[in-house]
């Protein structure tokens, strides 16, 4: 055993030590499994993103109540009475001027991007004064807070940055009434720091929206008390509504958008691979070709085929690990943190995210990419074991 050991050890060696008298083919290789591990990475590193924005700083003290049957905000409706129910159910947490809950409304509103001029979807969400309560990540970072009863807003820090004209004091207009930016605030980088907020009362007259709400966001005692709460809801004839945990609700709003994402990723990156294979055989395949004499003759002087095909499948894989690292590498310094923003289907509006090269997407990359040097070195291994002292003759 330590010979057969010893076989593969000294064989790999030899193989490694000989890779720069094949530069050309070597680095063909290796640049095409770095390309297919880019674009992977690329692609899934959207939707890492998009849904660490939609769940990242999602509290489990924090949960939504919607219509029964609803699947969004945009397809609940709230009466007063009932936003009013909720906010008194049990399990939220209290303050001296009242539970901490807000019931609230949101519409669509064309902002156009910075990056092209092009309008987008944004969120327009009136909320009540306990909203910051109900989110303990949030915080205004400039300006200040919306009064109350005006026509003001307060513009989330990621919507400031992909959006045109929403710095503080400017006036814009929406519906039938103009609106001046207060603050900018943030979530902590959750999926509403591409919201603008104002006054509930001052939004619902503003759009026709009468005494009607769509949600209600609690935070509530501990995150135990969910399902207190949850039940409070469920056993009140007075009510219509469904209780779901903050986390959850936006884990299955990022569904469709990251479903399609990793959809279109894998394929796309399996069609590249199959190209990159056939570059690591191509590579392999010239390197057995132009040792064949000093293979024929190892195997002659007592090498076993099973250390001449690990060997060559050695250097096969080494260099698809160099590959799949440098191809992370440049994900990683070339998309890691870039600042975007997409529609989201199922809610209809903008969400503003950062692409996020992960370490389980890396470790992903440099899976494929060895999956990529197994298939590469395998054929040309095994025609190296076959090598005899004839062919080398032949090679004379």
């Amino acid at each position: 055993m330590l010979n057969w050991l010893s076989q593969v050890f000294l064989l790999t060696a030899v193989n490694l030590r000989t890779i720069r008298t094949r530069r050309g083919s070597t680095a063909s290789a290796v640049i095409g499994i770095a390309l297919v591990v880019a674009v992977l990475l690329l692609v899934l590193s959207i939707a890492e993103g998009f849904l660490a924005t939609m769940t990242g700083t999602s509290s489990p003290e924090t949960a939504i109540v919607l219509r029964s049957g609803s699947d969004s905000e945009m397809s609940s409706v709230m009466n007063h009475e009932m936003a009013d129910i909720v906010a008194l159910a049990p399990g939220i947490r209290k303050e001296t001027d009242g539970p901490d809950a807000s019931a609230e409304l949101f519409v669509v509103v064309d902002v156009p991007k910075r990056s092209t001029g092009t309008d987008a979807n944004v969120p327009l969400r009136g909320v009540q004064p306990s909203a910051p309560r109900a989110r303990p990540s949030f915080r205004i970072i400039d300006g200040r807070m919306f009064g109350q009863g005006r026509n003001e807003v307060i513009v989330g820090l990621a919507a400031e940055r992909q959006f045109a004209g929403l710095e503080i004091g400017r006036t814009l207009r929406w519906g039938q009434s103009e609106w001046t930016v207060a603050g900018v605030f943030t979530t902590g980088g959750s999926v509403e720091d591409t919201e603008i907020w104002c006054d509930a009362r001052v939004l619902q007259p503003a759009y026709r929206r009468g005494d009607t709400f769509q949600s209600v966001r609690v935070r509530l005692e501990s995150s135990d008390s969910f399902q207190k709460f949850k039940d409070a809801l469920t056993t009140d004839p007075r009510l219509d509504v469904e209780a779901h945990r903050e986390s959850e609700y936006f884990a299955e709003q990022s569904e469709v958008l990251v479903a399609v994402v990793r959809a279109l990723g894998w394929p796309i990156a399996l069609l590249m691979a199959v190209g990159a294979a056939f570059g690591a055989l191509n590579t392999m395949y010239n390197a057995v070709a132009s040792r064949t004499r000093e293979i024929a003759t190892l195997r002659a002087l007592g090498f076993r085929a099973g250390p001449v095909v690990l060997s060559v499948l050695a250097e096969s894989l080494t260099l698809a690990f160099i590959g799949g690292v440098t191809g992370g590498v440049i994900s990683w310094a070339a998309f890691d943190g870039f600042q975007t923003s997409t529609l989201n289907w199922q809610g209809f509006s903008q969400v503003a995210f950062a692409f996020r090269v992960t370490p389980r997407l890396l470790a992903q990359g440099i899976v494929l990419a060895l999956l990529v040097g197994l298939v590469g070195g395998l054929f040309p291994a095994i025609r190296a074991a076959r090598s005899t002292v004839a062919s080398a003759l032949r090679e004379l």
